[in-house]
C-alpha cells in the first residue's frame, strides 16, 4: 500500500531548507562581527581583505562572494549597520521630532566600540573615494533629507523663519552632536536633555521675529 511518507532523501532535503536561513543569518553575522573586530583591532579599511575576514569570520571566501560582489560592497553593509534605523515620527510637532533626531544621535554615541569603528571607517573613507561614495549615496544622504524634512515642517509651522538657508540650518542642527559623538572623545554625551538643549538653542536664535 502506497503511503505519503517523504523519502529520506526528502526529508533531508527539506531539514536543509529550514536550516539554510537560520545558517545563512548566522553566517552574515560572522562575516559583519569579524570586519567589526579587525578594525577595532586596529586594521585599515585598505588593509582588509576577503580572505582575511573569511578566516576571522570562520567562513570560506565563497561565503563571502555569495552575498558581496567585492569588498568595497561589504564594507558598505558592515559600516552602514552601524548606523541604526532613524526615529519614526513623533506626531507632537517638528520641535519634538528635531529632538528625537538629535538624541539619536546622541545614543548612538554612547555605544563606544560602535562610535570608535564608525569613526575610524569615516576617517579612511577619504582616501577610498568608491567606497566614501557608495556610504555617502547609501546612508549620508538619505539621512540628510530626513533633517531637511523636519527643517521644512519647521518651517511650515512657523517655528524657524522661512527666510533662511535651509541646508545650512541642517548642518546647524546636526553638526555640534555629530561633532560631539564622532570627533570630540571626551564629549559628555550621558545628559538625557542634552538633545532638547541643542536643538532649543538653535530654535530660540531662528525663530520668527
Amino acid at each position: 500500500m502506497k503511503t505519503d511518507t517523504p523519502t529520506a532523501g526528502t526529508g533531508q532535503h527539506c531539514a536543509e531548507v529550514r536550516r539554510g536561513r537560520p545558517r545563512s543569518e548566522a553566517a552574515e553575522q560572522a562575516i559583519f562581527g569579524a570586519v567589526e573586530d579587525l578594525m577595532a583591532g586596529g586594521t585599515a579599511l585598505s588593509e582588509l581583505t576577503i580572505e582575511g575576514i573569511a578566516a576571522a569570520a570562520g567562513v570560506g571566501k565563497a561565503t563571502i562572494y555569495r552575498r558581496w560582489p567585492n569588498k568595497e560592497a561589504l564594507l558598505v553593509d558592515v559600516v552602514s549597520r552601524l548606523e541604526e534605523p532613524l526615529p519614526e515620527p513623533t506626531g507632537a510637532g517638528a520641535r519634538a521630532d528635531l529632538i528625537a533626531l538629535v538624541d539619536h544621535v546622541r545614543r548612538r554615541g554612547l555605544a563606544k566600540r560602535t562610535r570608535w569603528v564608525l569613526k575610524a571607517a569615516l576617517g579612511q573613507m577619504q582616501t577610498l573615494p568608491e567606497l566614501y561614495t557608495a556610504y555617502r549615496d547609501r546612508v549620508i544622504k538619505p539621512r540628510r533629507e530626513v533633517g531637511l524634512g523636519l527643517i521644512r515642517r519647521a518651517v511650515a509651522e512657523g517655528v524657524i523663519r522661512d527666510d533662511l538657508d535651509l541646508e545650512l540650518l541642517n548642518d546647524l542642527l546636526m553638526g555640534p552632536i555629530l561633532y560631539r559623538s564622532i570627533l570630540w572623545d571626551d564629549s559628555d554625551l550621558e545628559d538625557p536633555d542634552l538633545a532638547r538643549k541643542l536643538v532649543d538653542s538653535m530654535l530660540e536664535g531662528l525663530a520668527p521675529r
